[in-house]
């Protein structure tokens, strides 16, 4: 197939697209490169999807570009046919929406406006977007199921990502586009942003400097490991979305839709604290960190634990790498990336 990932010079977006081009899809990806965080591993990312590309002898591209410009997306559309489009691309960061919400405006509501519109004009077979377990919000009940309203978001990024599920359904039930959101649960992993607890926690370490932890540790998160959601989004890309039958609007079912409409949790299933989650990674590193306990910070979800069985039941798939097991790759990848002086 023909794919489009947007953000391939993301976190996730870069397994993603790594992922397609292995399996020998052609892939076209597109991203900004901006400098949210360090560039240099952003080109990083891109140079390996080069490598393997040329060693698969995959059809790949790579367009550098923002999304939010809606010239660059339809001329990344056109003349091209994508059977497929996974929309990776956005301001990502919980603490920094507080800093400058604009900027989620531009890439995650603008931005996701014009993947819509070039989606819909270019004939697109379905549509695969991200989301995030922070839709839920102020939702306490556990495990955390799409078919329960998600209107209490606690922060601003997570009120652009709920307010792409509307505006993907509107599309869905307008147009016909066959849309799918996933809400990813606390993603971590080899390649991450450096902006993530795992990847600050490491450094500061390895720095024996102190680690700040929020409500004391207490707090857990469903801590979900790279290929796991990788696995997920390619299995909900090959899925295409329909309407749900049985959907009535009397009782109306959040996750489906009498439109060609899904959204799906993408989450181990499995909560861990934060400070058991510190434990795992003082052991792959062989080293103690020293804590500093802080309160809650604003905006955080106490805790998170993503109900899977749609998942489950419609793709065949659940997450499977324990968290000792992904915190150890993660390590083993960032002292082979950066190689730290002083690492064991």
């Amino acid at each position: 197939m023909k794919v489009l990932v947007t953000g391939n010079a993301g976190f996730i977006g870069f397994h993603v697209a790594r992922r397609l081009i292995e399996r020998g899809d052609e892939v076209v990806g597109i991203d900004v490169v901006n400098d949210y965080y360090d560039p240099a591993l952003k080109e990083a990312r891109l140079a390996v999807l080069d490598e393997v590309a040329a060693h698969q002898g995959a059809s790949y591209r790579f367009v550098r570009g923002n999304i939010a410009d809606r010239a660059i997306v339809e001329s990344c559309f056109s003349g091209r046919s994508f059977d497929r489009v996974i929309h990776l691309a956005a301001q990502a960061g919980v603490r920094y929406s507080l800093e400058n919400p604009l900027s989620y405006v531009e890439s995650n509501i603008l931005g996701f406006t014009n993947i819509l519109e070039a989606c819909r004009h270019n004939g697109i077979g379905h549509l695969t977007y991200a989301s995030t377990s922070s839709v839920y919000g102020a939702n306490s009940r556990m495990p955390l199921s799409e078919h329960t309203p998600a209107d209490h978001p606690l922060q601003f990024y997570a009120a652009t990502k709920r307010a792409n599920e509307l505006m993907a359904h509107s599309y869905s039930h307008l147009f016909g586009l066959p849309t799918t959101g996933l809400r990813f649960f606390t993603v971590y992993g080899p390649w991450g942003r450096p902006d993530m607890a795992l990847f600050k926690f490491t450094r500061a370490i390895l720095d024996k400097e102190p680690i700040p932890v929020f409500n004391n540790g207490n707090h857990t998160r469903d801590f979900t490991y790279i290929d796991d959601i990788v696995e997920g989004v390619v299995r909900a890309s090959d899925a295409v979305a329909a309407p749900n039958p049985g959907w009535n609007g009397e009782n109306p079912d959040p996750a489906t839709s009498s439109a060609p409409f899904r959204i799906y949790n993408i989450g181990n299933s499995s909560p861990v604290r934060l400070a058991d989650y510190i434990g795992e990674l003082e052991a792959a590193l062989g080293r103690k960190a020293e804590k500093e306990l802080l309160p809650q910070q604003p905006g955080d979800m106490l805790d998170t634990f993503a109900d899977v069985g749609d998942l489950a039941a419609d793709l065949g798939y659940r997450p499977i790498v324990p968290v000792h097991e992904g915190v150890r790759r993660f390590v083993e990848w960032y002292l082979d990336f950066y190689r730290p002086q002083g690492a064991a």
